[in-house]
């Protein structure tokens, strides 16, 4: 029996205008543009920190790719003006709970937070709460003495993850999430 439960997931971000028509440059966030930009699809909109869009959600009219921009059309931003005030609104969809992203090697956030973090040897680093998207996606691993370590989620630093296992492999290093020797408090104190 499949889930009716959805959930959100984080598909792009806006970027600069392109044209005077309301066409815009998509940071994508997703591997499968193709499908959540879909013509007729609605996305909802959130604001960047003091930002005034007025769009809670934004409907695709059009995309089309320039060199290796993605660019989409909405129908809520009919000019260069529009567009404009669009810049920065990052762009969610909502997908089954259930659902994984085509592509074996990307996760939805909501699959990765709760997951235990390990170092390749086995030894527990914590859990990942959260996830943060900018020009490089971090993982946020809650240690077990309570401190939050950003780990950048490209392969090299995470080599695996076991979604069936529970589990992500973080290969550590001193001050990524297990402390600098000298940062570690003195026996005792």
């Amino acid at each position: 029996m499949e889930s009716s439960e959805t959930i959100e997931v984080v598909i792009g971000r806006i970027g600069k205008p392109h044209g005077i028509r309301g066409e815009v440059t998509v940071e994508l966030r997703t591997d499968e543009p193709e499908r959540r930009f879909a013509d007729g699809t609605t996305v909802r909109a959130e604001r960047p920190h003091g930002s005034a869009a007025p769009w809670p959600a934004l409907t695709v009219t059009g995309t089309r790719w320039h060199q290796s921009t993605l660019l989409v059309r909405f129908d809520e931003l009919p000019d260069r003006n529009a567009a404009e005030s669009a810049r920065g609104l990052l762009l969610h969809a909502t997908v089954p709970v259930d659902e994984s992203p085509e592509d074996p090697d990307e996760f939805y956030d909501h699959q990765l937070v709760g997951l235990a973090a390990e170092d390749v040897d086995g030894r527990h680093l914590g859990e990942v709460t959260g996830v943060l998207h900018g020009a490089q996606d971090l993982l946020q691993i809650r240690t077990p003495d309570g401190r939050d370590a950003l780990v950048p989620f490209v392969s090299a630093l995470v080599p695996d993850v076991d979604l069936a296992g529970g589990r992500v492999v973080v290969t550590d290093r001193p001050g990524l999430v297990t402390p600098f020797p000298d940062d570690q408090p003195a026996n005792g104190s």
